[in-house]
């Protein structure tokens, strides 16, 4: 079970770093997760991020992921295995959501994002909204927003 400890392969030199902040020890967790061969165990990550990271420590950021949906456990004797909940790109949608979540303007925000888009980018996200609406699963509007008619003006575009 050696390797490269993934607290080193994702920048870390070991004892000689000061502290890691609590998002990149989340990346590095869920990165050694995606790594895994099925569901893993807090120790097995423990030992992947390298020595220097308390047991406690790896359960904590796990136990965080967990209650925000980004990894999911089960039982497997008396501890937990745990596995992402999502792949990378769906991990990277869930933090984008969580973000946005969080402003209180979120039309602000959406439109800053989206007039910084590159030209496909834009593309992407116009088809990927036209399908949706399609299918009949075009979302609700956010809350602060309101969507009064079907006019062009009124989905902001």
């Amino acid at each position: 079970m050696g390797g490269t400890p993934f607290g080193k392969a994702l920048g870390g030199n070991g004892r000689e770093r000061a502290r890691r902040g609590q998002g990149q020890l989340e990346a590095q967790v869920l990165a050694a997760l995606h790594h895994a061969p099925g569901p893993a165990t807090a120790a097995w990550v423990q030992e992947r991020l390298g020595d220097d990271l308390a047991y406690t420590t790896v359960m904590t950021i796990l136990s965080r992921l967990h209650a925000k949906g980004a990894v999911t456990r089960e039982r497997s004797g008396r501890a937990y295995v745990w596995t992402p909940a999502a792949d990378e790109a769906g991990l990277a949608a869930l933090r984008m959501r969580r973000v946005l979540d969080g402003e209180p303007d979120r039309d602000a925000v959406l439109t800053s994002f989206v007039s910084a888009l590159s030209a496909h980018d834009e593309d992407v996200l116009r088809s990927l909204l036209a399908r949706a609406e399609d299918d009949g699963r075009a979302p609700d509007p956010a809350p602060g927003t309101r969507r009064e008619d079907g006019s062009d003006e009124a989905r902001g575009g």
